[in-house]
């Protein structure tokens, strides 16, 4: 399914926790949080895009399409997902699927775009979504991008949570431990990277 599927990374939050800015810019081990997310993403989809505003030259660097939410006023990472789907509905029309994943995300593993396929397979249901040792990550999932109108419904109507919106639907979830590291960890204040790095070096350490 990796050349149906387009990825998007969410990149659009304010960042409070942080002091504001862009989160996937800061830096981690010496490189931009967002170069550890894509590293790992990439190879797992077909294409690659970036969900942010203002600004879109601020992530020129990386030569990625950036899509702005279609939503006013911040209203949070499903409207990040609803413009991802509109794009590939515009832009690609060879990927019927769009893998959301945070810019604040760098240890995502390899094989998450397979194993959230394969879990929404098995169960019949067309949403899938990762979960290490019990825990849910409703921004790290699959979405068809089928139900775009639906999502785009559910916003203006006043939809905000994601748990709420894919449970309508079905939901299937693929779990992952959390030994040697969570791989879902997220970098949401500053002594946050801090620990990112040494679970990075962890990662390195397990992997020889």
């Amino acid at each position: 399914m990796r050349n149906e599927t387009l990825a998007v990374v969410l990149a659009g939050g304010l960042a409070r926790r942080m002091g504001g800015g862009d989160k996937p810019l800061r830096l981690l081990a010496g490189r931009p949080l967002l170069d550890h997310v894509l590293e790992r993403l990439l190879p797992q989809v077909a294409a690659t895009i970036l969900n942010a505003n203002g600004d879109p030259a601020r992530f020129a660097a990386w030569g990625l399409p950036v899509v702005a939410d279609g939503m006013p006023d911040h209203p949070g990472p499903l409207a990040g997902i609803l413009a991802a789907l509109d794009w590939a509905a515009e832009a690609r029309l060879d990927c019927a699927w769009v893998v959301s994943v945070p810019g604040d995300s760098p240890l995502i593993p390899d094989d998450l775009v397979a194993r959230l396929h394969a879990v929404r397979e098995a169960a019949g249901v067309p949403l899938a979504c990762a979960r290490s040792d019990g825990q849910t990550h409703p921004p790290i999932g699959l979405w068809p991008v089928a139900l775009r109108h639906d999502l785009r419904a559910a916003l203006a109507a006043g939809e905000r949570k994601i748990d709420r919106w894919t449970a309508r639907h079905g939901i299937a979830h693929a779990d992952w431990p959390t030994q040697p590291i969570d791989p879902f960890f997220n970098a949401n204040a500053p002594e946050d990277l801090a620990e990112a790095e040494a679970l990075l070096a962890a990662l390195a350490t397990d992997r020889r």
